[in-house]
């Protein structure tokens, strides 16, 4: 191959690797950012303390990184062994939607069950920040249901003009009692029936690497259990605040909600 032609491919490889990059460096998007050549000791990185995913990739140590949706455009740091490294997050709006409701259940809940809410929000964040420290030799997930993906992640509503937390996740059509699988090896986090997410298994991967499966008719899975890719973990119910059966599916890195889509292979 000549030097031109050697430059060619290498330009269009850079090119594919920004492109990808690029597409995700966004609130609720991912980061690569390259840590050194991987025959050093693994390096350690953090953002806002949090310690990031760092995996092997082309012979290099690379950090995995969430960017949390609430991040403003801009330049963010990740702190790798006492030096940042800076990442430049771009613009990214979301869609919204506005709806008027009567029933004030939807847009206010009783002490009673803000007391459970809030308890079972400390079960979610505690398996969503848990960093099992293990090798993650990638972040490629299989889907967990066949059905069509909505672009949801992100979606933020606005019940009689009060707004409502935004979507952390995708949702997935499907028939009730249709299986749900592991999209990757992994081992249960926590499972529950929980007020607004209904039935629900979380998956850790991994160095804060975790999935999250809502609103299940069934969980066929128990906390602490291992699970390889393909295996059931539950069926697609309605439980929790639905209208109808689907999966609620969401991704986690370093504690924070990122888009499934990212993911999916």
């Amino acid at each position: 191959m000549s030097s031109r032609a050697a430059l060619i491919v290498v330009l269009l490889i850079l090119t594919s690797l920004t492109f990808a990059t690029e597409q995700s460096l966004r609130p609720g998007g991912v980061a690569i950012v390259d840590l050194g050549n991987s025959d050093e000791p693994v390096p350690e990185a953090t953002l806002d303390g949090n310690p990031l995913l760092v995996m092997r990739r082309d012979e290099r140590w690379v950090a995995v990184v969430g960017i949390p949706l609430d991040t403003e455009p801009g330049s963010l740091g990740i702190n790798v062994a006492g030096k940042v490294s800076n990442i430049q997050v771009s613009e990214h709006a979301y869609r919204e939607q506005r709806l008027s409701v009567e029933n004030e259940s939807f847009v206010t809940q009783t002490e009673e069950q803000l007391d459970r809410i809030w308890g079972e929000r400390k079960i979610i964040d505690a398996a969503l920040t848990h960093f099992r420290n293990i090798p993650v030799a990638g972040v490629s997930l299989a889907a967990p249901i066949e059905g069509a993906q909505s672009a949801s992640f992100g979606y933020r509503r606005f019940f009689n003009d009060q707004p409502r937390s935004p979507h952390k996740g995708m949702d997935i059509s499907g028939n009730n009692g249709e299986p749900v699988s592991a999209p990757r090896d992994g081992v249960v986090a926590a499972i529950g029936d929980f007020f607004f997410n209904g039935n629900t298994v979380l998956i850790d991967h991994g160095q804060g690497f975790v999935t999250m499966y809502c609103h299940l008719s069934e969980i066929t899975v128990e906390k602490g259990q291992q699970v390889s890719t393909g295996e059931t973990i539950g069926t697609v119910g309605a439980t929790g605040r639905v209208t109808g059966p689907h999966l609620h599916f969401g991704t986690y890195l370093n504690g924070t909600a990122v888009d499934p889509a990212i993911f999916l292979n």
